[in-house]
Order: C-alpha cells, then structure tokens, then sequence
C-alpha cells in the first residue's frame, strides 16, 4: 500500500518501468504544448508514440525528440510509418531514420499491410539486437479484425515474444474502435478471455486504450500495474486517477487498499 495526501491507495512502480506502463500518444500537438505536458506529467507518462506518419510531417520533430529525452520519457514511431518505409522496399531508409533520432523503442506492425510471419520474425529477431522493440498484433481494418480469433492472436503473441519483441502492443488504433476493440469501442470479450486464459504474461502486453471505458476495462480486469498505450497526451492525470481509484470507475480499488474506518 502507499500514501497519497493521507489517503490509502495502491503501490505504483516508478519510473522506469517494467509494468504499469502509460504510453501516449502524439497526433501533431504544437510544440510547446508537447513540451508543457512533458514538464508537467513526465513522471506519468513512460512513453510517447509519433502517431502514423507525424513524424516525417513535423517541422520540430527535433525538438520533441529533445524533450524527451530531457524529461527521461521514451519514444517510438508509429507501426504505419515502418509499414510505409517496408512496403516501398525502403526498410533500411527507415532504420537510418530509426538511427539518426536515436529511438529507444522500434514498432513493427503489420496492420495495414501483409506481412508473411516468417519476414515479421526475421524484422524483429534483426532489429531488436540493436534496440527495444515494441511488435503490434492486429488489423487496423474492421472486417479483417472481426476475422481474428482468440488462438490467432495468441500465435502471433507468442511468434513475436520468441523473435525477440519486448512488449507486444494489442491493436485498437488510435480511435479504440478496431483490431481488439468492436467498432463501438467495446472490447471483444472473446478474444480478451483467450489471450488471458493463455500461457501469456500480461505483463508481456500492452493495451492499446485510448477511451476511458477500455483503460478502465484493464485496470479492473488486470490491475492498476497493466500497461497501457495510445493515451491522449492530454490524458495522463485522467489515466493515473484511474489506477490509484480516484474515479468511479475503478473506484474498488480503494476499498481493497485500507479497512473502512469510521469516525467516532
């Protein structure tokens, strides 16, 4: 248990994590914007994502790289921009780019294009000897995501974890409403059960959550330590409050951290 003004809350780790991660989310935020969400959240936040093909479309990509850097915060491009470089045949122009901004995190994803399994685990088994990779299973496309069953994407968990993936991030896109999620937002309950009922770490995934319903779904479902991604940059304080209980939705994760003590 920890102490937070007085009040009883769960134990969180601190950064850098290994659970429990906050990874956000950059569609473009101006920035000076990006760098006061930084100075003021860093310590929530573990990670940002240049979303899709933002980063080569930034004239200060640069100097948010910097922030970064300065406010001890990882980064990674997005899937789709390594998807862009591959499927052009440009795969060593998009490590030169990986290399040049120094990227702690490498995504590789194939939830645009087809990318045969055994080409997927030669990327990630090459890639992740020089950095940390990130891999990502899932279609961005509904109907090719409503054709996934449980056992696909535990096979594809798994692939990606022996080829050498540290975290392997569960596609819902930016907007929370494909690849694990319904077009609704709601999670398929189907899927989630699968996996979790799997020889699978949850520790070895990260939810992409950008809607308060799916982070409140994991946190109640896995606990305030589950990883999380695609979080509005403006949403960290909003996500945290969440895996300490301090809103409704989770609010039972206070009433496990201490005995209900009436006054006298």
């Amino acid at each position: 248990m920890a102490t937070l003004h007085g009040l009883s809350v769960v134990d969180r780790s601190q950064k850098p994590r290994k659970k429990g991660r906050s990874w956000c989310i950059d569609d473009g935020l101006p920035q000076g914007l990006f760098r006061d969400i930084l100075e003021s959240h860093h310590r929530l936040i573990d990670g940002v994502k240049f979303g899709w093909g933002t980063a080569l479309v930034t004239d200060v990509l640069d100097a948010k790289i910097a922030a970064c850097r300065e406010f001890n915060v990882d980064f990674s491009f997005g899937g789709t921009l390594f998807e862009a470089y591959f499927i052009q045949g440009r795969f060593e122009e998009f490590l030169r780019l990986v290399d040049r901004c120094q990227c702690p995190v490498v995504e590789i994803s194939d939830g645009t294009i087809d990318l045969d399994r055994s080409v997927r685990r030669r990327i990630i088994s090459a890639v992740s000897t020089e950095t940390r990779v990130f891999s990502e299973v899932g279609s961005k496309d509904p109907e090719q995501a409503a054709q996934w069953q449980p056992l696909d994407w535990i096979e594809q968990i798994l692939l990606d974890r022996d080829a050498g993936a540290e975290l392997i991030i569960l596609e819902t896109r930016e907007s929370g409403t494909s690849g694990l999620c319904l077009p609704n937002g709601e999670i398929r309950p189907d899927v989630a059960e699968g996996i979790l009922s799997s020889n699978i770490r949850p520790e070895w995934l990260m939810f992409e959550a950008p809607q308060k319903a799916q982070q409140a779904y994991w946190i109640r479902k896995l606990g305030p330590e589950v990883n999380l991604s695609n979080i509005p940059l403006g949403s960290p304080v909003n996500l945290e409050t969440l895996r300490l209980g301090l809103r409704s939705d989770t609010f039972s994760l206070l009433t496990q951290s201490a005995p209900l003590l009436l006054p006298h």
